[in-house]
């Protein structure tokens, strides 16, 4: 059974901040790398963030030195701690369970419904 609720999404000015949470089931967190992909309307879904299960993190170029990808193992919650935002990064976040495996991240099959971020003055 796997779960995956993403949640802190909404409407932010330019330069403001958000943190997104995702709460996974147990089953899948603990083994797993987790990451956040985004996806803006009439594109293709991209990856954001990926932090491995041994707590190393890896960031896309449009977000590195705005974006933080931390995880909470106890509560089974990864989080996206998101600053300085800018309109191109308004999509739809989602997170993501699975391997990091050969410098890059393989996604499982499963994604949760996401969250709006939405970035505009």
């Amino acid at each position: 059974q796997v779960q995956l609720v993403e949640s802190g999404g909404g409407l932010v000015q330019p330069g403001g901040s958000l943190r997104l949470s995702c709460l996974a089931s147990g089953s899948i967190f603990s083994n797993n790398a987790m990451a956040w992909y985004r996806q803006a309307p009439g594109k293709q879904r991209e990856l954001v963030a990926v932090i491995t299960s041994g707590g190393n993190t890896h960031y896309a170029d449009s977000v590195k030195g705005r974006f933080t990808i931390s995880r909470d193992n106890a509560k089974t919650t990864v989080y996206l701690q998101m600053k300085r935002l800018k309109p191109e990064d308004t999509a739809v976040y989602y997170c993501n369970a699975g391997g990091y495996i050969s410098g890059r991240f393989w996604p499982d099959d499963y994604w949760g419904q996401g969250t709006q971020v939405t970035v505009s003055s």
